[in-house]
């Protein structure tokens, strides 16, 4: 996951304070640092990291590329309904918080209610354009919990809100594609049909020539769904190719399943073999390769589309009941039971790493975006 998700010859120019603090000494010895940081770029970070402190206080700084870290959505079992938000640094194997959520109006998610004692109350977020943001959820009355999305940018360091949704929701399907967010389906305040078969598109990429000032983002109406059978369950939308594929359950049960052209901005029917070997949480990797984990049988799986089979990479009990996956930097990590299991597909045969969390809390959620800027 220390992959560096951006070129590094499109940094922004090195500053002194960057890097730096009381006391300067040269990032390469006989080199300006501006140049040596572009050497410097060239080297995984996790090798900056082990040798000194101004290569590790340099890999952190808003000028380096930034490598990927887990993001987390984390409660406890004693409180359930305090969410917390975290992230994990792969380099230092360390967790941090994020900063505090805007207190006006506060969050108030609810995971756990009485009326459902067996079951999780679903909380939705998606990892869209290296930003975190959270699309919907349940307060204690059962209504929708967020009436726009909440965002967080981890080079920034800051939550901001996003545009108002025409129609707050919750048990929706939310994806994402292209820097685009998408909820389709879902309910309101109450069911609706004409809500049930709606479908918004935020495309967060419009407003780059001004990234402090979200008044030029807005939700768009995309092509509705044909009937209302996307709002039983609360379900991730996956961005695969030019196409959003979102399915009407989660779990290993019989599914309908839809994928949405974004360019002709159009339904089509999922191929039956994909259909067919979504038997639990689905992720795709860099919107290319597209990973499942069977939950019953924990065998993790890729999806081949010339041939529409999932081709099984490995399988194992520690997989069995997956809720939640996510994959980028060639590895997928898997939600199981409030634990959190990242699996290295790129290794021959692939290797596991387990990510104790912190103490008392357990993952709701994960996402895999770039670490967030901090002094070291």
């Amino acid at each position: 996951m220390a992959d560096s998700s951006r070129s590094p010859t499109k940094r922004p120019r090195l500053s002194q304070n960057d890097v730096v603090g009381h006391g300067h000494q040269p990032l390469l010895p006989g080199l300006p640092d501006d140049i040596a940081q572009v050497c410097l770029s060239l080297v995984h970070p996790s090798v900056l990291f082990s040798v000194c402190t101004s290569w590790r206080r340099l890999i952190y700084s808003s000028s380096f590329p930034p490598f990927l870290s887990l993001y987390a959505l984390l409660t406890s079992s004693s409180s359930p309904n305090s969410i917390q938000f975290y992230s994990f640094d792969p380099l230092s194997s360390n967790w941090h918080a994020l900063p505090a959520t805007p207190p006006d109006p506060p969050l108030r998610l609810f995971l756990r209610h009485p009326s459902f004692i067996s079951r999780n109350l679903p909380i939705q977020s998606v990892s869209v354009s290296g930003n975190l943001v959270l699309v919907a959820a349940t307060t204690s009355n059962l209504l929708p919990a967020l009436p726009r999305p909440l965002v967080f940018d981890p080079v920034a360091k800051k939550w901001a809100f996003g545009p108002p949704l025409a129609t707050p929701r919750r048990w929706c399907s939310a994806g994402a594609l292209g820097g685009a967010v998408y909820v389709a389906s879902g309910i309101g305040s109450h069911f609706s049909i004409d809500v049930a078969r709606s479908v918004e598109k935020w495309d967060l990429t419009k407003n780059k020539k001004h990234p402090n000032d979200h008044l030029g983002w807005e939700w768009e109406k995309a092509r509705g769904l044909r009937d209302g059978r996307f709002s039983r369950d609360a379900i991730e939308a996956v961005g695969w190719r030019g196409k959003l594929c979102m399915v009407n359950l989660k779990g290993d049960a019989v599914k309908e399943g839809l994928m949405y052209d974004v360019e002709k901005d159009t339904w089509q029917d999922m191929p039956e073999g994909m259909i067919g070997g979504w038997k639990g949480p689905v992720a795709a990797m860099d919107e290319e390769v597209m990973y499942v984990v069977d939950e019953a049988k924990g065998a993790l799986r890729r999806y081949n589309p010339e041939k529409d089979v999932w081709v099984e990479i490995l399988e194992s009990e520690r997989l069995i009941g997956a809720d939640q996956i996510a994959g980028g930097g060639g590895r997928v990590c898997v939600v199981c039971r409030g634990k959190i299991l990242v699996v290295d597909v790129t290794a021959a045969p692939p290797s596991f790493r387990d990510v104790k969390t912190p103490l008392g809390l357990e993952a709701v959620a994960i996402h895999i975006l770039p670490r967030m800027s901090h002094a070291v």
